[in-house]
């Protein structure tokens, strides 16, 4: 079995979709599909990623303890992506580093959804 699609809340979807526009922008995710309420970014496995206004039209909140894990190719692209998700508006929520068998770092959305960007060390 594998995971074929996650599914953020934002309460602002045009800046979400630019951010995520940009932090894609030299991964395999390309945005594929949007309609006002949803976005989806595929890539080259099928996997997707989208951004959606809750069916609820309740606010979008970000879960205690939920974490997005996005794998990358090297140590470099760890840290590439931590530092444009910044840029962009981000949060940083743990500086690129050895945690276990992965390199990895954390930053939070503009939604304040944490994302992690890794790859196994050993």
């Amino acid at each position: 079995m594998n995971m074929n699609y996650v599914v953020l809340g934002t309460n602002n979807m045009p800046v979400a979709v630019q951010f995520y526009d940009a932090l894609f922008e030299q991964t395999r995710f390309m945005q594929t599909f949007a309609t006002d309420r949803m976005t989806y970014w595929q890539n080259d496995q099928m996997a997707a990623f989208a951004l959606a206004i809750p069916f609820d039209k309740e606010e979008a909140t970000n879960g205690n303890g939920t974490m997005l894990g996005f794998g990358v190719d090297s140590e470099e692209e760890v840290t590439r992506l931590h530092q444009k998700a910044i840029a962009l508006g981000g949060r940083c929520d743990g500086k690129p580093n050895v945690r276990g068998p992965f390199f990895s770092a954390y930053v939070r959305d503009l939604d304040n959804n944490k994302l992690c960007f890794g790859i196994m060390t050993v």
